[in-house]
């Protein structure tokens, strides 16, 4: 070894995105599958807060994290939307998880092979929360579980 550090794309990928998330500026629109197959775009979330909640089934904090998150989501629904957004899952394990869960909010898969938004969103941990203002800008940026 010649003392050289390799950074892979992956890397570069995720390190330029973050540069890109600012607070107070537009956060990048997308549009996943929802749990029945239809396609959800985060710009028709507009005029509600918005919690992009990055998880997996396979994430015991994410899973720790469900029972304070409902309570959030039936005490502000009216002005607040969670957008579950499953990540390193199958199809069949994320649908299993909402139902066993009872999650009452929105839930999409994100797709690694056509359109990865953890790579948009430079999620580096789970869970990961992206807060929208009801403008559709970012708010806040939470790695991990935080009472925030």
């Amino acid at each position: 070894m010649s003392g050289r550090i390799m950074v892979t794309e992956s890397f570069i990928s995720i390190a330029e995105a973050a540069a890109k998330l600012i607070i107070g500026k537009p956060a990048p629109d997308f549009t996943l599958n929802d749990i029945k197959g239809n396609p959800l775009s985060l710009s028709s979330l507009k005029g509600k807060y918005v919690v992009l909640d990055f998880w997996g089934s396979w994430c015991g904090w994410c899973i720790k994290g469900i029972p304070e998150m409902k309570a959030y989501y039936k005490k502000y629904n009216s002005k607040l939307e969670i957008l579950g957004i499953a990540c390193g899952d199958t199809e069949e394990k994320w649908k299993a998880a909402v139902a066993e869960n009872q999650l009452p909010w929105l839930n999409v898969i994100n797709d690694k092979t056509n359109n990865d938004i953890s790579k948009l969103y430079a999620v580096s941990g789970y869970p990961t929360k992206v807060i929208i203002d009801p403008q559709g800008n970012l708010n806040k940026i939470v790695v991990g579980e935080s009472k925030e």
